[in-house]
C-alpha cells in the first residue's frame, strides 16, 4: 500500500462506500493529510450519496481529519486501526468527533480493494 498514490486511494473510496450505513448523515469533511504524499480531499456524503474531489471543501466542513498521508493509506487498507491512530496521535479530528467515528464504518477496508490500485 505504500505505493498507492492519494489520487488512486479517494478514486476508490466511492467503491468502497457503504451507502445503506449512511442514512442521515449529511456531512462534508476534509482531509488535511501532511507528509510527502500528502495534500488535501474532500469528501461529501449527502442522501447517501458520496462524492470525493481533491482540494479544499468549498464551504466549512463538518469534519476534518488530520493525519500522514501513509497513515490514512494504511487505515484504508486496514493496516492500521482507526481507533489505535487516534489514540497514538496519527489522527487528529476537528469539528463533529460523533461522525469521525462513523465514518469509520461507511466504507469497507480490505487489503483485497486496495491492492488493485498498486
Amino acid at each position: 500500500m505504500s505505493d498507492v498514490p492519494l489520487q488512486k486511494l479517494f478514486n476508490a473510496l466511492p467503491r468502497a462506500f457503504i451507502p445503506e450505513k449512511a442514512s442521515g448523515i449529511d456531512a462534508i469533511t476534509h482531509f488535511a493529510l501532511s507528509g510527502e504524499k500528502g495534500g488535501d480531499w474532500t469528501v461529501t456524503i449527502q442522501d447517501q450519496k458520496i462524492s470525493v474531489v481533491a482540494g479544499l471543501p468549498p464551504e466549512s466542513p463538518t469534519l476534518t481529519l488530520h493525519a500522514d498521508a501513509q497513515d490514512i493509506l494504511d487505515i484504508f487498507s486496514g493496516k492500521l486501526d482507526i481507533t489505535r491512530a487516534y489514540m497514538q496521535g496519527k489522527l487528529r479530528v476537528t469539528g463533529n468527533f460523533g461522525l469521525a467515528y462513523k465514518l469509520s464504518t461507511l466504507f469497507r477496508v480490505d487489503e483485497e480493494l486496495f491492492r488493485s490500485l498498486q
